[in-house]
């Protein structure tokens, strides 16, 4: 009974003596101790976040990308629709009537200049020609056998021969003022009528007179019309080119006019672009020109303007502008649809930096610029821009604007900090 009265004393005695060391312990504690190691605490978090020169020379350099900034031509363009065509793309026809003896067309048929696309059955076309040919002759032989026994010429008077010398100086003169537009075709007609008058007079065109009136001359003329009608039995490509829209069978039986097919050439191809009338006095010949096809999303190709069309059409109150493309090889089609981006305005000598080198910090515009492997920012006052390139304006102090043939980071800058190692690659 009596031990166990004893535990509970002992423990109770323990736990005073232990509340008494405690105690004792924080008194003798420095104060301030326990602030100062907060302090502590937040200043090396702090100085880790902020990107110190200290902490900064501790880490490893930043790989980055750069550029050189540089003095140029800054182009402000202008975008539009457009539409591919070709230049040189007609639609071939017959000018004969007759069954197709030989059809050397395909559809997609590559063929050259002069190349033979179609033959018509020319017998019948070679039978007229031999009989206007034998009627020829038959004139020709009657004019010959009047000649063989006519009475001989006599000579030209004078008066005639004098004549003759005035008329033909007379339209000589004429001819050479026709030449020059100081007359008219009715007043070259009228010396020309008068020269002709004396030569007959004068009996210089006694043979040509004789021939028409034998009919000598018809004949031959019909002769000429019929070969040129042969010939035109047999159709060749007037360029090079592709053909396409084969309309026609071998053997088949046409009329004249029926069309055969369609010649393309995809070498000279050009580009139609509409664009606002309040546009158009930007647009001038010579100009360059990207175009970017949707069937080519990935390759972006290059023209030139070639003019500017003299109408505005009055539905949508766009100017069409015509722009020829620069080894456009076969890819382009005539028919697609294509983004045209023109240069409209060029504003020559400035100071021009990339969009992507351009930030915005405490909402004022900085570039960085590498000085001896360390990024140094640089704010920056933007003149005129474009799509890709900013012109840079002169700073006001030593800690603003950049020069040119500064290096300036375009990637791996976003957070960068003033002073911080970088490399570029």
């Amino acid at each position: 009974m009596r031990r166990a009265k004893i535990i509970p004393g002992i423990l109770f005695l323990l736990s005073v003596l232990a509340v008494a060391g405690y105690l004792l312990f924080i008194k003798k504690t420095p104060a301030g101790y326990e602030a100062q190691t907060e302090t502590s605490q937040i200043a090396g978090s702090e100085s880790a976040a902020s990107g110190s020169p200290e902490a900064a020379s501790e880490t490893a350099p930043l790989l980055v990308k750069a550029v050189t900034a540089r003095r140029g031509d800054l182009v402000m363009t202008l975008k539009s629709p457009g539409e591919a065509c070709t230049e040189r793309k007609i639609v071939l026809k017959m000018e004969v009537g007759g069954a197709i003896k030989n059809l050397f067309a395909r559809e997609g048929l590559r063929v050259r200049e002069g190349d033979v696309l179609v033959e018509i059955d020319d017998a019948e076309y070679r039978l007229s020609l031999e009989k206007l040919e034998a009627m020829r002759l038959k004139y020709l032989s009657e004019l010959h056998l009047e000649k063989q026994y006519a009475v001989a010429d006599q000579e030209a008077s004078p008066e005639a021969l004098a004549n003759l010398a005035r008329a033909q100086a007379e339209h000589e003169a004429a001819l050479a003022s026709f030449r020059t537009g100081k007359i008219a075709a009715a007043d070259l007609e009228r010396t020309q009528r008068a020269y002709e008058l004396a030569l007959i007079d004068a009996g210089r065109k006694k043979d040509e007179i004789i021939a028409t009136t034998k009919g000598l001359t018809g004949a031959e003329i019909d002769v000429k019309s019929a070969r040129r009608t042969l010939e035109k039995t047999i159709l060749r490509a007037p360029f090079s080119g592709i053909l396409t829209d084969l309309k026609v069978s071998p053997r088949e039986r046409i009329e004249p006019g029926r069309e055969i097919c369609t010649l393309v050439d995809l070498s000279q191809m050009k580009v139609r672009a509409k664009v606002l009338e309040s546009e158009i006095r930007k647009m001038k010949p010579g100009r360059q020109a990207a175009l970017r096809f949707s069937a080519y999303p990935d390759k972006v190709f290059h023209g030139l303007v070639e003019s500017v069309g003299p109408i505005v059409d009055a539905a949508d109150k766009t100017c069409p502008v015509f722009i020829s493309v620069v080894d456009s090889g076969e890819e382009i089609k005539p028919g697609m649809y294509t983004e045209v981006e023109i240069a409209a305005e060029i504003y020559p000598d400035r100071l021009l930096v990339p969009q992507d080198a351009i930030l915005v910090r405490g909402g004022r515009k900085l570039v960085f610029i590498v000085d001896n492997g360390t990024a140094k920012w640089r704010y920056v006052e933007i003149g005129l821009e474009n799509e890709h390139f900013a012109e840079i304006l002169p700073g006001i102090d030593s800690t603003s604007g950049i020069s040119e043939g500064d290096t300036v980071i375009v990637e791996g800058h976003f957070t960068l900090a003033h002073d911080s190692k970088v490399v570029v690659r």
